[in-house]
């Protein structure tokens, strides 16, 4: 009966040490998330399940085309492309990105690009200046951020740009559903 009651006892410790672990885990280095929405589209499609890496920003910071996910206002999670780094000049001007007025190829928007083949942009023209609370460049401790969705994403343009206390993490790795398990660019 002892013999059983330890084993009983070792069981429990066990569970209980591999549910901290796993708490841990998902609190301070990794935790999933689901694509809600259009905007980040071809990229990302809606429902996609990603595992957000919480540590890369407390090593070091974003890298420009990161796609980051971040506390937006209203209490959501936003997942967009990172386009402006703190002291960049932003600037679109004929569906092409300029940073400090040196002209970006975006590869992940050709697709979408070709899919539209409308006639319209797929990116608006504007000026960081120009948008709600704009400054002539990103701010210290901020970033410029955008959805691959450009005509219909909820991102910098319209809320400004996003201060680095709010990033969550980076994500890169879309695990669900299985058909579409890959590495995000």
């Amino acid at each position: 009966m002892a013999r059983k009651k330890n084993e009983t006892v070792e069981w429990i410790k066990a569970i209980s040490i591999a549910v901290i672990i796993a708490a841990i885990i998902r609190f301070f280095f990794f935790t999933p998330i689901v694509v809600d929405g259009e905007s980040m589209m071809p990229t990302l499609h809606d429902q996609n399940r990603m595992i957000v890496n919480k540590i890369s920003y407390k090593i070091g910071g974003p890298d420009r085309f990161d796609v980051v996910v971040f506390h937006a206002p209203g209490g959501k999670d936003y997942i967009k492309r990172v386009i402006g780094l703190p002291g960049d000049h932003v600037e679109y001007k004929n569906d092409t990105l300029y940073i400090n007025g040196k002209a970006y190829e975006e590869p992940y928007l050709d697709q979408y690009k070709s899919e539209l083949d409308d006639g319209m942009p797929l990116t608006e023209d504007f000026k960081l200046e120009d948008i709600p609370g704009g400054d002539k460049v990103v701010p210290e401790g901020e970033i410029f951020v955008m959805g691959d969705n450009r005509r219909n994403s909820r991102d910098s343009r319209a809320i400004g740009s996003v201060s680095l206390k709010k990033v969550v993490g980076t994500t890169s790795i879309v695990y669900w559903p299985f058909n579409e398990i890959r590495t995000v660019d």
